[in-house]
């Protein structure tokens, strides 16, 4: 089978991009060529290149078809120009119906034919996030001018070019050579697959393997911070976009002036990376080291010595501005900034960042004081947690925010508890990150979160299919990260009530604290409108069942992600609404632990049968059927055991719920077993007297009730 090797060369391609370029060169080839496909394709990526690997088929088939043709008396004009359209004679036509009908049959397609009019059109159409025109009057859009297209099938140019009917400006066209280092080995080379074409790239110092790049890089700094005692502080994401920058990776290591060692080793590790892409290390204490990690692209015959040498002046360049940030924020308090957040804009339909440190400060205090945590220090930390918003360092790198507020809250004497909780209030950014643990700390990160919550729901601004401009998915699943992880008896429909009212109805320059009342959590009231300047717990009722109801979703989807059984707390849920995660979750695993014993899966079997016979005869009878059966219209030995042990098991249940005895209550369900068997293997449920099929059918309403009053056991996965 032939072997297609495809590379479209370009000026420096941004690193972001490379991945995703690659994939898309994939995807697109298999859309046109998938039936010339054997196999997956192999796709390589850098700094100036996405490449392609197939082994494709010789040629194809296409399968045949018909084409309905004119009318049967249609003018001849008709029938000739529908021939001509496609090469036909009439002796190829035939009569079905009142129509011609051309039979066409299937054409073999040379793969090199294939290739050569799929690949322009992948070309034009590809899906770069951003896209650059150039030479004049050209036609031709890519990510970077588009230098050379290297289109080789089986050692052979597949011939083709990327001219349109007009003058684009644009002669580029297929050939067999690509390049190798810019620098270290300029020109260009021929290849004829993809073996001489990786090896002639390596020779020309070019290492194509994006991941192999990538290993280059994090073994080769972790070297030479080993050979000094020092090790690197990882950072995955800045070794995959290095290893996008770089075609020979060559790590060397820096020197910091010992000036700057007293900056806050974030502000050292956030300067060297976003301005420079240098890699920070530390020392065996943790500490930070005056030393970091830079790559070169280039095997300097110096040794790096003048590379090194220009980057540690660059450094000292950025550095120096991180410290006039540093020095000029600590000449103000953090009370200080917090005027400037009256005129940062939160969201348009939420008011200003001043207005949210309002909230914050407010709804901090009363978390803290359902949690057991200092109500005056909570309020103390939220009121102070975005101060450094307004900071320059902040400004300069908004990836700080929160660990400069704790820099600044210390330099200035705050309780260590006030600065942990200000650089703590984000936490966690994602699903590897710490969750705060301190009581003060905790009561900010959920003031923050539900706040967060709250505003956007009420300004009906919630998530849509994948869409989550802002974030609402990974606030609610810290929320509950947070609770889970701390342990916390924590009732949040309280707490997302509380938030509600805090809540400012920004309409044009005015403000009410009761914002949300006369908006869109109308809807979830069906339409309900409250009185003008007046709270009503329905309506509020209403929107902390709402958001309850998309957190319990969020706990489904963690659920589900770490293989947990998310039908069962579906199911639990489903009973009786609970806003104590962890009571809720403690209720889901006793029910979890009861419908995978053996007892239990036959108790969910008999709950599903008798469940399945009440939704067929209700829906013949036209009612539901309710659950005060009649005690002198058990008749049977079975029905009459069965409602004793419904009765006694029913009144367990009720009270070890109560107690939040949760494995109690599964042990009084569990006793319901042997009856219900009995019950099914005895009693004739549609019995022909009618007052005792009601009868039974209201003891098995009764039964369905009493285990549902456990949890909604048609929501558990068979």
């Amino acid at each position: 089978m032939p072997d297609l090797l495809l590379e479209l060369f370009s000026e420096e391609i941004p690193a972001r991009m490379q991945a995703r370029a690659a994939e898309d060169l994939s995807r697109l080839f298999a859309e046109r060529c998938g039936a010339l496909l054997d196999g997956t394709p192999r796709v390589a990526f850098g700094p100036r290149r996405i490449a392609l690997a197939a082994t494709l088929k010789a040629s194809v088939t296409t399968e045949g078809k018909e084409e309905r043709g004119p009318r049967i008396g249609a003018p001849d004009q008709a029938l000739d120009g529908f021939l001509r359209k496609h090469g036909a004679a009439r002796d190829q036509l035939k009569q079905e119906g009142q129509f011609w009908v051309l039979a066409k049959p299937g054409e073999t397609v040379e793969a090199r034919a294939l290739v050569a009019a799929a690949i322009p059109a992948i070309i034009r159409a590809f899906p770069w996030p951003k896209s650059m025109r150039w030479g004049g009057s050209s036609a031709m859009a890519w990510v970077r001018p588009l230098k050379r297209i290297l289109c080789v099938l089986d050692g052979e140019v597949v011939p083709f070019d990327l001219r349109t009917g007009e003058d684009d400006g644009h002669g580029l066209a297929s050939g067999n050579e690509t390049e190798g280092h810019r620098v270290m080995a300029p020109g260009a080379f021929a290849v004829r697959g993809f073996a001489d074409y990786a090896a002639g790239l390596r020779e020309r110092h070019v290492v194509l393997d994006a991941a192999e790049r990538a290993t280059m890089i994090r073994d080769g700094i972790a070297a030479l911070a080993a050979a000094e005692g020092l090790s690197v502080v990882p950072d995955e994401g800045l070794v995959a976009e290095v290893a996008g920058l770089v075609e020979w990776p060559v790590p060397l290591l820096g020197r910091i002036d010992d000036g700057f060692m007293d900056l806050p080793p974030e502000v050292m590790r956030t300067t060297m990376r976003v301005n420079q892409r240098y890699f920070a290390l530390r020392r065996a204490d943790g500490s930070a080291a005056p030393r970091f990690a830079l790559v070169a692209n280039i095997a300097a015959p110096d040794g790096g010595a003048a590379i090194v040498a220009g980057n540690e002046r660059v450094l000292r360049a950025r550095l120096s501005d991180a410290r006039f940030f540093w020095d000029l924020d600590r000449k103000q308090s953090l009370d200080s900034f917090l005027p400037k957040l009256d005129s940062v804009v939160f969201h348009a339909k939420l008011g200003t960042q001043g207005h949210r440190v309002a909230r914050l400060e407010r709804l901090a205090r009363i978390i803290a004081e359902k949690l057991g945590a200092a109500p005056d220090l909570a309020a103390r930390a939220a009121r102070l947690a975005k101060a450094d918003l307004a900071s320059g360092m902040v400004g300069e790198f908004p990836e700080l925010q929160g660990v400069m507020g704790r820099y600044y809250a210390l330099a200035q004497g705050e309780d260590p508890r006030v600065a942990e909780a200000i650089a703590a209030h984000y936490r966690p950014l994602g699903a590897g990150d710490e969750v705060p643990s301190e009581p003060v700390a905790v009561a900010v990160a959920l003031a923050d979160k539900l706040d967060q919550l709250a505003g956007f729901f009420a300004v009906d601004e919630r998530p849509t299919g994948s869409g989550d401009p802002f974030a609402l998915r990974r606030a609610a699943l810290g929320v509950i990260r947070i609770v889970r992880e701390n342990g916390l008896r924590l009732p949040l429909a309280d707490v997302l009530a509380e938030a509600f009212f805090g809540y400012p109805h920004a309409t044009g320059t005015t403000a009410s604290p009761d914002f949300g009342m006369d908006v869109a959590r109308a809807k979830l009231a069906g339409g309900w409108a409250p009185a003008p300047g007046h709270r009503h717990p329905t309506m509020v009722a209403a929107f902390a069942a709402g958001m309850m109801d998309f957190i319990a979703e969020r706990l489904r989807v963690q659920l589900r992600a770490d293989g947990a059984r998310h039908d069962v707390v579906t199911a639990v849920f489903g009973a009786a609404p609970d806003d104590d995660l962890n009571r809720l979750l403690r209720r889901a695993d006793s029910v979890r632990a009861f419908v995978e014993s053996e007892a239990g899966a036959n108790l969910l079997a008999a709950h599903r049968r008798a469940a399945n016979i009440l939704r067929i005869e209700e829906k013949r009878d036209g009612h539901a059927f309710d659950t005060g059966y009649e005690a002198h219209l058990l008749k049977a030995h079975e029905e009459e055991a069965l409602a004793a042990a419904l009765e006694s098991a029913a009144a367990r249940i009720a009270l070890d719920l109560d107690a939040e005895d949760f494995e109690r209550a599964m042990d009084a369900m569990a006793t319901l077993r042997a009856p219900v068997d009995a019950f099914f293997d005895k009693v004739i449920v549609n019995d022909p007297a009618p007052e005792l099929r009601r009868n039974r059918l209201k003891l098995l309403a009764r039964l369905r009730a009493t285990m549902d009053a456990v949890a909604d056991f048609s929501k558990i996965e068979a």
